[in-house]
C-alpha cells in the first residue's frame, strides 16, 4: 500500500469525524425546536450518525491493520534480503541527492 493511500484514508477519516461532530452539534442546537417533521428529521439524522460512527471505527481498525501488515511485510523483506535493502536505500538516496543537487 502506498503512503498516499494511507494519508488519503487518514484525511478522509478525520474529515468524516468533523462532519459527524458538526452534525451532532446541530442536533443539540435544534433540540428545542418543536414540530413533527423536525423530530422525524432529527431521528433520521441520529440513526445515520450512529451508523457513521460505527463505520468510521471499522475503517480506522482496517487502516491500522493494513498499515501494520505493510510494516511487517517490509520488515520481513529487509530481514530476508539485507543487502538488497541496503542497495535499494543507497540507490534512492543517490537519486534524491541528484534531484536536490539540481536545484
Amino acid at each position: 500500500m502506498e503512503s498516499t493511500d494511507i494519508v488519503s484514508r487518514d484525511k478522509l477519516v478525520a474529515d468524516l469525524k468533523l462532519v459527524v461532530s458538526d452534525a451532532e452539534e446541530l442536533l443539540k442546537i435544534t433540540a428545542g425546536v418543536a414540530g413533527e417533521k423536525v423530530a422525524a428529521v432529527r431521528d433520521r439524522m441520529q440513526k445515520g450518525l450512529e451508523q457513521a460512527k460505527v463505520k468510521l471505527v471499522d475503517l480506522e481498525h482496517k487502516a491500522v491493520a493494513q498499515t501494520k501488515a505493510a510494516a511487517r511485510a517490509t520488515d520481513t523483506f529487509v530481514h530476508d534480503n539485507p543487502w538488497k535493502s541496503v542497495g535499494i536505500a543507497a540507490g534512492v538516496g543517490f537519486l534524491l541527492g541528484l534531484l536536490i543537487g539540481r536545484r
